[in-house]
């Protein structure tokens, strides 16, 4: 056996409450004027971190974060950066905000910390997203990672069961295709049927038991088993067509995760058995269901099954699947067009894999 094992270096914190270490936390990056980053509706919570960070440190709050990092949000935040002279960042949320942070750090270098809200896994990773001229654009580097992650699952109790479900399907799409990467080694491997399983097992409690802390934190375990596998191992179809279908069509981030993964694991079934056995353990399937198993697991957390149903035009599918042939992924199957586009048209029905 030969593999490359190479983790990459964080502070993970975790546990409710966690959230009142902040100051400590900030002060140990030597940050002494943070920007903090929400989105418009976590604003509030952006104040608050302001005010538990209190006199010691000269904060600012940025509250315009919005999904896909579109290069306008990243030119505003960058000039109220530089007006405020902030020396790091604080980013409180999900996706939107985190990715936006990344955006930040790849243009400025500044250190962060994130609290993430949400079940997306982004804040274990090295990848940026940026969306210019209706196309989105991603890569890895290591100056985008969180310094610190704080992970503090009372957070978590206002996301609502719409926004949870999705969320934490995202999470698991991440474990999926870090089982038949390219460069996936058993460390990973075993992360991610892990990060499955605890998803799997505390999404549906979390939809249907709001105020469950113990499932809130293993579905918050999940979604950091999840990002630390997507921040070491490469990705796959399904990345490439959530890309796509985010960044040119605008449609919305953890939704999309929920519906594209089925179809992307069963395009790849047949060319990954190894992690269709992984996936099927997981899941308490069989390696043949394992991308209905999947699918079934959306109807259970409260998730889109359709792309139609999140707002994607049938006839805009053809343009779609012609995107996502350039600058194609490595996939464990050839990404052919006919493949890709009988892959969106099952996607966009909701046809049961």
């Amino acid at each position: 056996m030969q593999f490359v094992y190479h983790p990459n270096s964080q502070r993970i914190i975790f546990g409710a409450g966690t959230l009142k270490q902040l100051p400590d936390e900030v002060a140990a990056l030597g940050i002494k004027s943070p920007m903090v980053i929400t989105t418009e509706f976590q604003k509030e919570l952006g104040t608050s971190a302001i005010e538990l960070l209190g006199d010691s440190f000269d904060c600012a709050l940025y509250d315009k974060a919005v999904m896909h990092v579109p290069r306008d949000t990243i030119n505003d935040i960058m000039a109220k950066i530089k007006a405020h002279g902030s020396d790091g960042c604080v980013c409180l949320g999900g996706g939107s905000t985190i990715g936006l942070g990344k955006a930040v750090a790849l243009e400025t270098g500044l250190p962060s910390i994130v609290i993430p809200t949400t079940y997306a896994g982004s804040e274990m990773t090295p990848i940026w997203g940026i969306t210019e001229d209706g196309i989105k654009t991603t890569g890895r580097d290591m100056k985008v990672l969180a310094k610190t992650v704080i992970y503090d699952p009372e957070l978590t109790f206002s996301l609502p069961d719409f926004i949870s479900g999705p969320s934490g399907v995202n999470a698991i799409a991440h474990c999926v295709e870090a089982l038949y990467a390219e460069n996936k080694n058993p460390v990973t491997s075993l992360m991610a049927e892990e990060g499955i399983r605890a998803l799997a097992e505390s999404l549906p409690v979390v939809v249907k038991d709001p105020e469950n802390i113990t499932a809130r934190s293993n579905a918050l375990y999940g979604a950091w088993l999840a990002g630390t596998v997507l921040g070491t191992v490469g990705m796959a179809i399904h990345h490439k067509l959530c890309h796509t279908l985010g960044g040119s069509f605008n449609l919305p981030h953890a939704e999309v995760h929920s519906v594209i993964i089925p179809h992307a694991t069963k395009y790849n079934q047949e060319d990954a058995p190894e992690a269709m056995q992984a996936i099927a353990r997981a899941l308490d399937s069989t390696p043949e269901d394992a991308p209905g198993a999947l699918f079934d697991l959306l109807a259970k957390v409260g998730a889109p099954t359709t792309l139609e149903a999140i707002g994607m035009k049938e006839e805009d599918l053809d343009k779609a699947a012609e995107i996502a042939l350039s600058k194609p992924y490595f996939n464990p199957r050839e990404v052919t067009l006919e493949g890709v586009r009988e892959l969106l048209q099952n996607a966009y029905s909701g046809n049961r894999p």
